[in-house]
């Protein structure tokens, strides 16, 4: 294959670096046990950084796709073909699972100076303003959740998006910017006056709240995310399996 990068391009390098590695680790005499090039000769090929080629690398290990041992070596891994199941989806590709159409009650975009909390998760100061979304969304007839949505500078996002695409198609297709890990936090409150308001429901009443922490490939943070399920519309299912 051709060991060729685009340094013109506007996707990162290690992320073409990652692609080039998924096709390269594919054919067979990789398949079959061969090392791969070490990553000084690698990065010299593609005129890259060895930071930039570990990024890449590391992500493949972390798939255990790839298997690197001190003083010997990166190859293949027996029998790893493909990449990790993700099990995280966004909204409204859980509701597209669940053949259950999805409405946009509400939309507001603005920019914001960050709460402390959240400057430290995206390791910025809080004197820099951040794009802040909310949405109202749900069924046809039943607004059931509240988005509020902080994404990190470092997108670029304008505010002026189409945001009734979906977001991480938004963030894919124009930024090059993949949403690959989300980390969260479920719990359950009572719903103030304004969150009531949103849900149509009665404040003080049951209200699932999910906090979703979302990476890029490299587990940069891209956004800080809270939903506010109302209780009686909504059922969060974690399914588990048990292995030796």
């Amino acid at each position: 294959m051709s060991y060729k990068i685009d340094h013109k391009s506007p996707i990162p390098l290690h992320i073409q670096a990652e692609q080039l590695l998924r096709a390269l680790i594919k054919e067979p005499e990789y398949q079959e046990g061969k090392m791969l090039p070490n990553e000084v000769d690698l990065a010299k090929v593609l005129a890259i950084s060895r930071t930039t080629l570990r990024l890449a690398i590391n992500k493949l290990v972390y798939e255990e796709l790839l298997v690197r041992k001190k003083g010997v070596g990166t190859k293949v891994s027996t029998g790893k073909f493909s990449s990790k199941s993700k099990n995280w989806l966004s909204f409204s590709q859980e509701m597209t699972a669940r053949g259950i159409p999805v409405k946009n009650f509400e939309l507001h975009i603005s920019w914001v100076y960050p709460d402390q909390y959240i400057a430290n998760f995206f390791d910025i100061k809080t004197d820099k303003k951040i794009l802040k979304m909310e949405r109202l969304r749900g069924k046809v007839n039943d607004p059931f959740v509240y988005f509020i949505s902080y994404f990190h500078p470092r997108i670029g996002l304008t505010g002026e998006e189409d945001f009734k695409r979906p977001l991480y198609e938004i963030l894919e297709q124009d930024y090059h910017t993949i949403a690959e890990l989300s980390k969260e936090e479920i719990s359950a409150i009572a719903a103030d006056k304004f969150t009531a308001t949103k849900l149509e429901a009665e404040p003080g009443s049951p209200i699932l709240l999910r906090k979703r922490f979302v990476y890029d490939q490299s587990e940069r943070p891209l956004e800080y995310n809270l939903g506010y399920y109302k209780a009686d519309s909504f059922t969060y299912v974690v399914e588990s399996r048990r292995t030796d």
